[in-house]
């Protein structure tokens, strides 16, 4: 499928055939595609936790309880569901990770090459934790930009997916120990194949025309 087709393709499942799993090859390319998103300053800012068994998701589930209930079925339903979290400061040695990794993959051709990496991304960092007081927000900027990714691939592939933000945070955090770890929950996302019952399968995509959200300059 070409990436065209896959964006027209591409909608939001409402219920999922729980009978049928997504090939775990097809999941490692979306996982593989998570993995490769782009970030500012490459700052990697995430952890994705995927649950794929019925009591992994049924974990997933304890953050959909009350007013979010009904996104429930699309996470126990769905073949796969990532959880994605982002960081919630730049602290416990991520940042050195990060240079470590850049170093093994060959991005430094001297060491004043890695040292200007690393002041440019930390000087980012302080921007946005210092001046414009919105590191966690930023953060999660750059996980947005994976997901949109892992929907566009997923739908290449032929999976369906359900973005889901109506979630309590404070409850997955828990849950997950997420906190300990330096993370929060941030959104939610379910692969799979839609049921015969989902509504939104038959329904024709509307966005809005090309004259009213281009100017072309």
């Amino acid at each position: 499928m070409d990436i065209l087709a896959a964006a027209r393709k591409r909608y939001t499942a409402k219920a999922y055939d729980p009978t049928r799993r997504v090939p775990e090859e097809t999941m490692q390319q979306i996982y593989e595609v998570l993995r490769n998103s782009p970030s500012s300053v490459n700052s990697q800012p995430w952890h994705f936790i995927v649950a794929s068994t019925p009591e992994a998701k049924a974990r997933l589930a304890k953050g959909v309880q009350g007013p979010y209930s009904y996104n429930e079925a699309k996470i126990l339903n769905a073949s796969h569901v990532i959880l994605f979290c982002t960081r919630v400061d730049a602290e416990g040695g991520h940042l050195e990770r990060l240079l470590e990794q850049e170093q093994r993959d060959g991005r430094f051709k001297d060491d004043a090459a890695r040292a200007g990496q690393a002041k440019g991304r930390q000087g980012y960092v302080n921007l946005h934790r210092y001046t414009l007081k919105d590191l966690p927000q930023w953060f999660e900027k750059q996980a947005y930009i994976a997901l949109g990714n892992a929907m566009l691939a997923a739908s290449a592939l032929g999976v369906d997916t359900t973005p889901m933000e109506g979630l309590d945070p404070a409850a997955l955090d828990a849950e997950l120990g997420l906190h300990e770890k330096g993370l929060s929950s941030l959104v939610l996302l379910s692969f799979g194949y839609h049921a015969d019952s989902d509504f939104n399968a038959s329904l024709p995509k509307s966005r809005l025309t090309q004259e009213q959200v281009f100017t072309f300059l």
